[in-house]
């Protein structure tokens, strides 16, 4: 189900600088006709606070702007009196000061935001996505695949004699493997293709419509290039790998990644270093 959060993330920009022009003209239309008696004026925050948080610092400046000078129009037309020319002209700095201010500030928390958000969406060590983030984005690719009939394949792997060279090398050299092992899996993907660390030297991978054909050819480059590099790099590992291609979306993504899962330990018990594909719904 999409969030809030998601639903206002997915708003095209157009769409946000239309409804903050609208809304700064129906404050300020509203501000003017209810004159000096009630101030509704800390409402022209709302447009510089959503177009600097959806659009950038830049957008909400250009609305502080707007915003500051709706402010003014409402007071200067609606007939205040000042005491000296120059006063409403002062005010208008004023308040566009404040919404500098608040926009700052505001961009400063997205930034922030979007760190955090990032963080607790990636693995900390190899940078791909985390096994939580994975099960979000594969939910919706299975939504997807029930929508549209699209088949996909679902992937484990794991590293064949890690725990070898942890134990030889040190935890830092094995760090460094799966640093390298995850750059050329990552370098031989599609964009649209879905990867995460799940443990400690296993991977999964989702290939959005997919068929068992296209996997096994996307597979055995992806060994191979894993392989050849690893030998390169007289690094002793392999890659046992199992694949599960769905003609139909499973029940849960709990239930496809213990099937790929199940085959790839089928390979590791059989001798590694080997693709185990399985078509699903066929």
């Amino acid at each position: 189900m999409t969030t809030t959060s998601e639903f206002f993330d997915n708003v095209s920009r157009p769409v946000w600088l239309l409804v903050g022009i609208i809304a700064v003209l129906i404050i300020g239309d509203v501000d003017y006709a209810t004159g000096q008696e009630i101030h509704i004026s800390i409402f022209y925050l709302l447009p510089v606070a959503a177009t600097t948080w959806f659009l950038g610092r830049s957008t909400g400046l250009v609305f502080a702007a707007i915003s500051a000078a709706s402010w003014f129009a409402a007071d200067l037309f609606g007939g205040h009196h000042y005491s000296h020319p120059a006063i409403p002209y002062w005010n208008m700095l004023v308040r566009f000061g404040f919404f500098l201010i608040v926009l700052i500030v505001l961009s400063r928390l997205k930034v922030a935001y979007e760190h955090v958000k990032t963080l607790s969406s990636v693995d900390p060590l190899t940078g791909i996505l985390n096994g939580r983030t994975f099960q979000e984005r594969a939910n919706a690719e299975i939504e997807r695949a029930r929508r549209y009939g699209h088949p996909f394949t679902v992937v484990c792997l794991d590293l064949d004699n890690f725990k070898a060279i942890n134990d030889r090398f040190g935890h830092s050299a094995g760090d460094n493997l799966l640093r390298l092992v995850t750059d050329i899996i990552r370098n031989n993907l599609r964009i649209t293709d879905i990867f995460a660390r799940v443990g400690g030297d296993e991977f999964v991978l989702l290939l959005p419509e997919t068929g068992q054909e296209s996997a096994r050819t996307a597979l055995d480059k992806i060994q191979d290039r894993v392989t050849s590099q690893l030998q390169e790099a007289e690094w002793p590992v392999t890659l046992s790998v199992g694949a599960v291609t769905y003609l139909s979306p499973p029940d849960s993504v709990d239930s496809m990644i213990l099937q790929a899962d199940s085959l790839m330990y089928q390979v590791k018990h059989g001798g590694k270093n080997r693709i185990l594909q399985e078509l699903h719904g066929g």
